[in-house]
């Protein structure tokens, strides 16, 4: 490496991280998918537009020198590996574990049928597409891969920015998503060790199995203790340098990847495993994780993105026939498996269908995958063109699609949900299920059901994932089989409470939501509707509101609104 190479890395760094974070950015206030801006970008500076265009200008910028493109590809994997770290973080196995009955099934059904359905499906494609056709099965498989697994990060915004994240809907989907994440790294990771090896017999593959089942096991549980241990003694120990968290979630990541990659599978899946015991250590601040979010989202993403595309020609490899037949097979079968998963009396056929459509998006995972399999030549470039426009589409299609399959149902009148003697303008609980419990006193006598019954199903709800959804509000709800009608209690805060809520602020207001369980989609609509009451600027004088009269009057304006 010379001194004119570290110019030029420099420079390109620069170029791409500036457009890279600006058409993102760009893309997350419209509403869509930052990383369709960052591949944009890679495809405008790369041969499909800047070199065609001006070719001498492109050559100087990304010289084609195997040094000068090895520096650039160096930090694109570190990109993709922090990027599994943090997606780790994100798969609440608690709450999986918690919610297993529909989460296990829409997780393990979700990836087999669109695996089984892609990799089936991809026998029909003619040979000119192979990278080696004596490899079809290998290639079938990868294939398939690419169209099982979700995206967890696209899905997770989509939610936040439906304000669907805490209710039921959004619970199942979450969780769903964690299953589905880990059984297809699992499912990743030990097809790439078998294409990847030059001579694999069946001992080799066998010990390949009992590894990652057994390391997936200990990681998913022993593993998960030991790291919150070792978080909380460190926070402890060096609480007046919170970096050290910072740096042992690093360390465990490299480690874990080091790790699978010595045996033979992706350094990749150990990442995964690494930021799934660090994302459930109870002593990980938000903070930390917010860091390393940021950290990951803000440098290595836009860089890793952009990357991709910079040195593929999208145009001279564009096969409209293989992008339509990846693009629908990969949302039809999603959809289906999510679908088929979904299926029993605990979930609505409204909510079916919302979930089938949740789990369309491919996303950041898939082009992750998609990347290693072209790296190791298990694909051809036309098929990575492919998969990275299939992608893309599903991505600009979720959030407008689960919208509107949101909004078939009948617009709910919030002020006329509200109990008749279910205000409290002082709440006295100190913690959230004491004020649960005192919502639910004043909710019973409209439900005419029992107070401990209805405590019970709230409670329940509320341990398998918290309600506090920010600005200080927070709805705690259920869905109850002998509820006739649905009821709106609220309360207020003056010291306010803790609730774990994802701004870490404390929770002033609590709207406890109870809908009757065979009300498809209803829940859904009241949660929003209160989401996006207590977002406006009239939310801020129920603080000074004064006894139960006057809060219920102007709380009734608000909702009405």
């Amino acid at each position: 490496m010379t001194e004119h190479n570290l110019l030029i890395f420099l420079f390109q760094v620069l170029v791409l991280l500036v457009l890279a974070r600006g058409a993102g950015e760009l893309l997350r206030r419209l509403g869509q998918a930052p990383i369709v801006g960052e591949i944009l970008v890679g495809v405008l500076l790369g041969p499909t537009l800047l070199g065609r265009a001006f070719p001498e200008l492109h050559a100087a910028l990304f010289p084609p020198d195997a040094v000068q493109r090895s520096m650039l590809d160096v930090v694109s994997w570190f990109g993709v590996l922090f990027l599994l770290l943090e997606t780790g973080l994100h798969v609440d196995v608690s709450a999986a574990w918690r919610a297993r009955g529909p989460a296990l099934r829409i997780g393990i059904i979700g990836v087999l049928v669109p695996l089984a359905v892609g990799s089936g499906l991809s026998f029909l494609l003619p040979d000119s597409v192979l990278a080696d056709p004596d490899r079809r099965i290998i290639f079938a498989l990868f294939l398939g891969t690419t169209m099982a697994i979700s995206a967890m990060v696209i899905i997770a915004r989509v939610l936040h920015d439906l304000d669907l994240v805490k209710s039921d809907l959004g619970l199942v989907t979450l969780c769903g998503y964690a299953v589905n994440d880990i059984l297809a790294w699992i499912v990743f990771s030990l097809v790439l060790a078998v294409a990847t090896s030059a001579a694999l017999n069946l001992g080799a593959i066998a010990f390949l199995l009992v590894f990652t089942f057994a390391f997936t096991a200990f990681a998913l549980t022993l593993g998960l203790r030991l790291v919150d241990s070792a978080v909380a003694r460190i926070g402890t120990r060096m609480s007046e340098n919170p970096g050290a968290v910072l740096t042992f979630v690093c360390c465990l990541g490299l480690a874990c990847g080091a790790l699978t990659q010595a045996v033979g599978l992706t350094a990749l899946f150990g990442f995964f495993l690494a930021g799934i015991m660090a994302g459930e250590a109870r002593h990980l601040t938000e903070r930390t994780r917010e860091i390393i979010g940021q950290m990951v989202h803000s440098i290595f993403v836009p860089l890793y993105f952009a990357g991709l595309a910079l040195h593929l020609d999208f145009i001279a490899n564009f096969n409209i026939g293989l992008v339509v037949f990846v693009t629908v097979v990969s949302i039809a079968a999603k959809f289906g498996g999510a679908w088929l998963g979904a299926l029993g009396r605990d979930i609505s056929a409204q909510d079916r269908i919302s979930i089938g459509i949740a789990f369309t998006p491919s996303g950041v995972t898939g082009i992750v995958v998609a990347g290693v399999a072209l790296e190791y030549q298990i694909i051809t470039t036309p098929v990575f063109v492919a998969i990275v426009c299939s992608a893309i589409v599903s991505a600009l299609l979720v959030a407008p699609w689960l919208s509107w399959s949101i909004r078939r149902g009948e617009r709910v009148d919030l002020a006329r949900l509200l109990a008749q003697n279910g205000i409290l303008p002082a709440l006295r609980a100190r913690d959230r299920f004491t004020a649960i419990r005192e919502l639910c006193l004043v909710a019973s006598p409209a439900t005419r059901l029992a107070p401990d019954d209805i405590n019970e199903a709230v409670d329940e709800r509320e341990q398998l994932m918290g309600t506090g959804i920010g600005r200080g509000v927070a709805v705690p709800h259920a869905r109850i089989e002998a509820l006739r009608r649905p009821v709106v209690a609220f309360g207020r805060s003056a010291q306010g409470l803790d609730w774990d809520a994802p701004d870490g602020e404390p929770v002033r207001f609590v709207f406890l939501v109870l809908t009757p369980a065979r009300q498809e989609g209803l829940q859904v609509q009241i949660l929003q509707a209160i989401a996006r009451t207590m977002s406006g600027e009239g939310s801020r004088d129920l603080g000074a509101a004064g006894d139960a009269a006057a809060l219920r009057k102007h709380l009734s304006q608000l909702l009405k609104r």
